[in-house]
């Protein structure tokens, strides 16, 4: 159960990281180096869903 709940706030951090990069992308005060570390984020985060789904149909 433990995984579960792991991967459902892993999710929710994706998503929240991604209506983030949404809301950053419409103001054009945002520098380029701020955006590029929310995608960063996000796709560690993406990363790391994929690698704990992974490891729960191995085991």
């Amino acid at each position: 159960m433990a995984i579960e709940s792991h991967l459902a706030e892993l999710e929710k951090r994706h998503q929240a990281l991604e209506h983030e990069i949404s809301e950053a992308l419409h103001h054009p005060s945002i520098d380029d180096l701020t955006l590029l570390e929310l995608k960063r984020r996000k796709l560690y985060v993406k990363d790391e869903i994929a690698r704990l789904r992974q490891d729960v149909l191995v085991h």
